[in-house]
């Protein structure tokens, strides 16, 4: 499907790409989706689920495709439900093109908004966003059936937010389900991560990722085979870091930072330089992204290199502290607008010192 609604950029979408609730097709996963089927068709649906996994593999399709199904299928003792293989629904169901338009009553999408003043997104999901769901999600259902909350993502919750949204999962009215889509489950608010079942998805395989950039259509599906494999190979089982590679010179620039990451201990003051210039400025945020997600893949290949060597406990545990003060630093940039610059130097000054 395509892009079908209009006004703000939605900052659950990536660039011009389908967004998950007009995604039909689901790839890979297939034992969370049938965890998903057998809960409700034994009328054992949680009440909230925590949809966790890596950025990318297809956490908010899985939650739009519960919805999708719910919608369609309000009763899970009936036929349909019980005979059904997976959550898919038919594109030219209603409850499709009701969802793909957002013609919803009964179904919240809790994110980050657009601000006016600034045209970016903010940075978290809001207290205000939270009570402006909550007052509607108290009303009565439109259609009798699910009420259905989506958050995506709870990593973006402020603790405001997150302690308004507990309340709401504490007392809810009948019928209803909270979907929150977490990249990091441990950032969770600890009172919400109790009141919920987790759903743990992992990185697709480089073929499925291929399959589902192909599926996309598009312009993505135009790119060729072997670019197509060469961004999968890289992107870790993600399909929103794989579109984001086949984006302009995304592989080279991606290229180039792993060059100065694999350099670690010794660094390229001047290649980084040239590489915080490039991440410098409101027009970058892919690069900073791309940044970003490399920087993690460094790290991560570390420690796994260093745990099959059999270095010491207090080693890894370096690099752990070190990927939590980079990532409070980031958020604390991203937060107050703080120079990229700064932050791309302080990262390579951290990591010399592992």
């Amino acid at each position: 499907m395509s892009k079908e609604v209009s006004g703000p950029p939605e900052s659950d979408r990536y660039d011009d790409a389908p967004h998950p609730r007009e995604t039909l097709a689901f790839f890979g996963n297939a034992a969370a989706e049938r965890e998903l089927l057998d809960a409700y068709r034994r009328n054992r649906m949680a009440q909230a689920w925590i949809i966790g996994g890596p950025e990318g593999i297809g956490k908010a399709t899985l939650a739009w495709r519960l919805a999708r199904f719910l919608l369609a299928h309000p009763e899970p003792h009936a036929p349909a439900v019980q005979g059904a293989e997976s959550l898919a629904v038919p594109a030219d169901h209603p409850a499709a093109r009701r969802i793909s338009t957002m013609a919803l009553a009964d179904i919240f999408l809790l994110r980050r908004e657009w601000n006016e003043k600034t045209k970016k997104h903010f940075t978290e999901i809001r207290v205000d966003d939270v009570r402006e769901i909550a007052r509607s999600f108290h009303q009565g259902s439109g259609t009798g059936g699910w009420r259905i909350a989506i958050v995506d993502c709870a990593d973006d919750l402020n603790r405001s937010a997150a302690n308004a949204l507990l309340k709401l999962v504490e007392e809810p009215p009948e019928r209803s389900l909270f979907l929150f889509i977490a990249h990091q489950p441990g950032r969770i608010l600890p009172t919400i991560r109790s009141r919920c079942r987790k759903l743990m998805l992992g990185a697709l395989t480089e073929a499925e990722t291929v399959a589902a950039v192909e599926a996309l259509g598009a312009p993505w599906s135009d790119r060729s085979k072997s670019e197509i494999e060469a961004a999968a190979a890289r992107a870790e089982g993600s399909v929103r870091e794989t579109l984001r590679l086949l984006s302009g010179d995304a592989m080279a620039f991606d290229a180039g930072v792993a060059r100065l990451f694999d350099r670690l201990p010794q660094v390229d003051w001047l290649g980084v330089h040239m590489l915080a210039d490039k991440i410098t400025g409101r027009d970058n945020e892919d690069a900073y992204e791309t940044f970003m997600r490399a920087l993690q893949r460094h790290l991560d290949s570390r420690v796994r290199a260093l745990a099959q060597a059999g270095a010491a406990p207090a080693r890894l545990v370096g690099y752990a502290r070190a990927w939590e003060e980079i990532r409070e630093i980031a958020r604390e940039t991203e937060v107050f607008n703080f120079d990229k610059r700064a932050m791309v130097l302080g990262v390579f000054e951290r990591l010399m010192r592992l």
